[in-house]
């Protein structure tokens, strides 16, 4: 694949990286950064790329970036990542999608993530356990215990107990 033709792939899949980076962001401007941030990474890095799914590879390159980004916001105290004034008002049912929106971010961020990417993004267990680097079982708990979560947060009611095992 000739170098024009691999910009050109990276920069057609920047609307479905937005949509994830939007996803897990909740910011518009943070999400374009990311954005912009995984494709320049990508471009300056083809040489790093081994065929497969240059899908699956842009989206682990985002999920990195934002791993880092909030690592180093974790190190700043009094630093908040979200902020409400900044999130857009969501179109139908107000009140269902804003449960929606508060239930994935109350979400663990492995679960959050791989949640987004097969829900949100369509990816296959086992594109979402390469961009996430675990095995398939990992992925398809995570996202059990994703759903199970974001259910009882829509519906309201207690979080589900787990059986004790002697």
């Amino acid at each position: 694949m000739s170098s024009d033709a691999f910009k050109a792939d990276v920069a057609a899949q920047a609307p479905t990286l937005r949509r994830y980076a939007l996803a897990l962001t909740r910011d518009r401007d943070l999400a374009d950064d990311l954005v912009q941030d995984t494709v320049a990474r990508a471009i300056s890095r083809e040489h790093l790329w081994r065929g497969g799914s240059l899908r699956a590879w842009l989206f682990t390159i985002l999920t990195n970036l934002d791993r880092n980004r909030r690592r180093a916001l974790a190190a700043r105290p009094g630093t908040d990542e979200f902020d409400e004034r900044r999130f857009g008002t969501p179109p139908g049912d107000a009140l269902a999608r804003r449960a929606i929106e508060r239930g994935v971010a109350a979400l663990p961020a492995e679960q959050r993530e791989v949640l987004l990417l097969v829900a949100l993004e369509g990816l296959s267990y086992r594109e979402v356990a390469q961009v996430q680097d675990v095995p398939i079982g990992t992925v398809m708990s995570r996202l059990s215990r994703a759903r199970a979560a974001l259910r009882v947060a829509i519906e309201g009611g207690p979080r589900p107990q787990l059986r004790r095992v002697k």
